[in-house]
């Protein structure tokens, strides 16, 4: 009697994933992370709801109802001059996340390609790049963005521009010390033996490779971009009145701290909120593309 062999086919070999999707998994992991990504989304709808959403005007006066305590026709109550705080909340959550946004594309558009050249060119090139570098370093970075907004003139463009000017010689050192240890690397090596021009290497080979870092920092220069406008809208060089802004909000409501603490205590959240997912995001982001991490 012959009996018949059937071969089984040996299992499939589970598929490798991608270096992105093993970030994004470790990234899913961290709760910290994950809150912070929910707040940035619900600010980021609110923003972009905010003509939907809000309940009233955020210009409208209302002389019968100045300094209202919350209730239920005014959720966070009113202003100095009845303006009902929640929708300007609503509205100044726009001003917030542009000046983060834009400030920090600023920032890394000119930090990036400078800190790249100064990385790979090397010599007087690197050498000149970095003292102009540590003499702006040298300067805080908010005094140096106070000290631009206030020779560009008060407005919230103005104060992008002074803020993403004055976050740029950081993202310029991140990408030198970035480059300096990636193109020593045996990829760029033998991109470099095969005949590869100077510029391709650079743009393909070593920026890829160093984007990781950059897309972190960015995300904490995001929070400190938020603080920055905040304080150049408090003290008059950003968002301008009657246009709801944070920082203004609150330079309106250190008058009336004792009468009217509602005045003060929403957008101050609102910032602290803000800032705090962003700077979780950023640490859960550090986590997740570091390529060390097990």
């Amino acid at each position: 009697m012959n009996t018949v062999v059937v071969e089984s086919k040996p299992p499939a070999a589970p598929r490798e994933m991608t270096p992105g999707q093993r970030a994004l998994r470790r990234l899913l992991r961290r709760r910290g992370a994950m809150l912070g990504l929910a707040i940035v989304l619900f600010f980021v709808l609110l923003a972009a709801l905010a003509p939907s959403i809000a309940p009233q005007d955020p210009l409208q006066t209302s002389w019968s109802a100045v300094r209202k305590a919350p209730s239920a026709q005014y959720l966070f109550g009113t202003d100095e001059i009845g303006r009902d705080v929640l929708s300007r909340v609503i509205w100044g959550a726009r001003a917030s996340l542009m000046a983060g946004l834009v400030s920090v594309c600023i920032a890394m558009s000119l930090g990036v390609p400078i800190g790249l050249l100064a990385g790979y060119v090397g010599g007087w090139t690197d050498g000149l790049i970095s003292r102009f570098t540590d003499a702006m370093l040298a300067v805080p970075f908010l005094i140096l963005a106070i000290a631009l907004a206030a020779f560009l003139g008060p407005s919230l463009t103005n104060a992008m521009i002074a803020i993403g000017v004055s976050a740029t010689p950081i993202f310029i050192r991140l990408t030198r010390g970035q480059v300096l240890s990636v193109k020593v690397e045996d990829y760029v090596e033998a991109a470099r033996a095969v005949g590869n021009p100077h510029w391709r290497i650079a743009l393909r080979h070593i920026l890829p490779n160093i984007l990781p870092p950059l897309i972190v920092q960015a995300t904490l220069a995001i929070a400190a971009a938020i603080i920055a406008e905040a304080s150049l809208s408090f003290l008059g060089l950003g968002q301008q009145p009657p246009e709801p802004s944070w920082g203004s909000m609150l330079n309106t409501a250190k008058n009336y701290v004792d009468n009217a603490p509602w005045m003060a205590i929403w957008p101050g959240a609102s910032i602290f909120l803000l800032v705090l997912s962003f700077n979780l995001l950023g640490d859960g982001l550090r986590d997740a593309l570091d390529p060390r991490h097990k």
